[in-house]
């Protein structure tokens, strides 16, 4: 639980060690076998999760492929943010790609934490507005990089998951087709 205090405290700012303690404890700890779901498209989204160990892959079948959104690793949140937010149907699956632990907050203890922690509503817009900025500097990163530009960018932050899961859900999540991928990887290996 320790690391998802420090993860709290370093995302939030200033966090009393009480209010960590008191937040920290609304969070049970959870696990998913390799191939389990955490969510499917379509369900409800009625949890956050904070990964302690293992892969989770963010996904959504289109009318022609599979996307993957997003492959969550340790130290991350997981979740559908517009299915926990707005409880409407999840837009996305996802899936354990190796066991995985998880400290997990359901929807009522999320909504707790505001009379909890009274800044709490000022707190979660930063953590919203990191989410967001995140999302946009992925954006900015397809709109602006060339296809070998942005396997190097991930290659460089994300190596070891090179190595851990299906090469074609990075290539997805890339925006390229897994012949591109390829392409690129042998170039850059060469």
């Amino acid at each position: 639980m320790a690391e998802l205090e420090q993860y709290i405290k370093s995302y939030f700012g200033v966090v009393e060690t009480e209010e960590l303690i008191t937040i920290g404890s609304l969070f049970k700890l959870t696990g998913l076998k390799k191939g389990d779901y955490f969510l499917k498209t379509g369900s409800s989204c009625d949890k956050l999760s904070f990964i302690q160990s293992g892969l989770l892959r963010v996904y959504t079948l289109t009318e022609t492929k599979e996307v993957t959104q997003w492959i969550s690793t340790k130290g991350y949140f997981v979740t559908d943010l517009a299915g926990l937010v707005f409880e409407s149907p999840a837009r996305w699956t996802i899936q354990a790609l190796t066991d995985t632990e998880l400290y997990t907050i359901s929807r009522e203890d999320y909504k707790k934490i505001g009379a909890i922690l009274p800044r709490w509503h000022e707190l979660e817009k930063l953590f919203i507005a990191r989410c967001f900025t995140m999302l946009e500097d992925r954006i900015f990163s397809h709109l602006s990089m060339s296809a070998e530009e942005r396997y190097r960018a991930f290659f460089e932050t994300n190596r070891e998951l090179f190595n851990q899961v299906p090469l074609q859900y990075i290539a997805s999540m890339l925006g390229m087709t897994p012949e591109t991928f390829s392409r690129i990887r042998k170039k850059q290996l060469s």
